[in-house]
């Protein structure tokens, strides 16, 4: 007889959250007989670029909101460094370190980009009323801290010199920029990006695969995206998951997804099909031997 060579040991859950910042354990989200999402299980690792992609309908925001905490999943549970948040409500998770920009622009039209950026620091400050009211040395050092922070982040992500402008002022790529600037301030551990491209020229958004890498490298932290641009989701991501239907239908490299007969004909159509046999076409034939 021969012999089998055993299945490697699955990680158990323990290990599976002491490995990643993020974990996801069996997820599943009913809205009354709609099922949204079914039994995901994903991961985001330490200082990793992680891309989520499925067509209309795949269930993308629906799980989205479950990490940031909108919703509550009608089974399973998130982890958050070490610790389970399923029920932890958004501010408490977003001050523990998990911060999200917004499919539409969500800012303070009316604050200049600067007092949009300091109004996320508001969890990280312990001035309280009083010591606010009366200018207590100890306030008036904090509050110089949160601007020199504030003008640090706005030069950071490129738009130090609007500081002072009105947000509605500001032109939409400045506005996306300004969106990260005051995710940034809450210090993440991971940063959700939700569609960050969107409305972008094509300049723009080559622009903005370099930025993404910067924010990981620089900030030392986690990114996830959420995005409909194949062009940026193949260019920056590390590891790709595949929704549809709420379920997930593929995971791994930009390659791997790339040639994944299932993920070809769930979302990426038959033109990358195409594209991949005129590739194989092309590919200059090897010698015989």
């Amino acid at each position: 007889m021969t012999a089998t060579t055993p299945a490697p040991p699955q990680p158990s859950l323990e290990d599976l959250v002491a490995q990643n910042v993020l974990y996801a354990d069996h997820v599943t989200i009913r809205f009354g007989g709609l099922v949204a999402v079914s039994d995901v299980s994903f991961s985001i690792p330490p200082r990793s670029i992680v891309s989520l992609i499925g067509p209309n309908g795949a269930g993308k925001t629906t799980f989205f909101n479950v990490i940031t905490g909108l919703y509550r999943p009608t089974e399973g549970n998130v982890y958050f460094n070490g610790a389970n948040i399923t029920v932890s409500k958004p501010h408490l998770r977003a001050a523990a370190g998990l911060a999200r920009t917004f499919q539409n622009i969500r800012l303070f039209n009316l604050m200049t980009a600067e007092e949009n950026v300091l109004v996320a620091m508001h969890s990280r400050l312990r001035s309280g009323m009083v010591r606010t009211i009366l200018r207590t040395p100890g306030q008036r050092k904090e509050e110089h801290q949160a601007l020199a922070k504030a003008h640090e982040l706005l030069e950071f992500v490129g738009i130090g010199r609007a500081a002072g402008e009105t947000a509605r002022n500001l032109s939409y790529g400045d506005q996306r920029r300004l969106e990260v600037a005051r995710a940034l301030a809450l210090e993440p551990k991971v940063l959700l990006l939700d569609e960050p491209t969107a409305g972008m020229n094509p300049q723009e958004s080559a622009t903005f695969n370099e930025f993404v890498h910067r924010v990981r490298d620089e900030k030392e932290l986690a990114i996830l995206l959420i995005e409909h641009d194949m062009s940026v989701v193949m260019k920056v991501s590390e590891r790709i998951t595949v929704l549809d239907r709420g379920e997930v239908i593929a995971e791994g490299s930009p390659d791997d997804i790339r040639n994944n007969d299932r993920v070809i004909e769930a979302y990426l159509g038959s033109s990358a099909r195409d594209q991949r046999s005129t590739e194989d076409t092309d590919k200059p034939e090897q010698a015989q031997s």
